[in-house]
């Protein structure tokens, strides 16, 4: 166990330090993080779960904004099929004020997030993930005692008007492993605002 907890610990630091992210096929970190209703939330409190579609967003950026009700559909749509959504907050609200916890809860009471609102206060999360923008979409799968990383991308290929999306990458993706096939797209790019980090 001990053994286990420091080839983790050395792993965390490394990607860290290298700013190193997830592709798909590479086995991911659980984390425990604040929720907007004041617990602690870990992936691990999720026993029933076959996956996960992280997705690191914000209240502020613009590209975020646009995809919120399509990550509220997809919540509503995979949760009870085992795949649910788990959002985080990467953004430091001292560089981006709106984006405080405080105001993490407001958007989601506004919103009705059906979901897990997280905040990543220290930002030590988002650099293991390699999350480079918000929104930037991790889905999960469970093999065993693992956490396998599937895909890594957008939420689908236009932010601007559902009506006009052609490729839902990250429904697709879900689809995909629920019918056993393949995943035709594991990696596609990330369509959104920098993360916002204190220098």
């Amino acid at each position: 166990m001990k053994m286990n907890v420091f080839i983790l610990a050395a792993l965390f630091a490394g990607q860290l330090m290298y700013g190193q992210g997830y592709q798909a096929g590479d086995k991911a970190i659980d984390f425990r993080l604040k929720n907007v209703d004041g617990k602690m939330v870990s992936l691990s409190e999720y026993p029933d779960a076959k996956g996960f579609a992280v997705i690191f967003t914000c209240n502020s950026c613009p590209y975020a904004i646009a995809w919120e009700d399509r990550i509220i559909e997809i919540d509503r749509k995979y949760r009870d099929k085992g795949f649910p959504v788990i959002a985080i907050n990467p953004n430091n609200p001292e560089v981006s004020p709106k984006d405080s916890y405080e105001d993490m809860i407001i958007r989601a009471r506004e919103k009705g997030f059906p979901f897990p609102y997280l905040f990543d206060e220290k930002q030590e999360v988002f650099p293991v993930y390699g999350a480079a923008r918000t929104p930037h979409v991790y889905l999960l799968v469970r093999e065993g005692s693992d956490l396998v990383v599937k895909y890594v991308g957008a939420v689908d290929d236009n932010y601007r008007d559902a009506s006009q999306v052609k490729e839902p990458y990250l429904a697709n993706a879900i689809d995909a492993l629920l019918a056993g096939r393949e995943i035709e797209k594991t990696e596609t790019r990330a369509i959104g605002c920098t993360i916002k980090v204190k220098n």
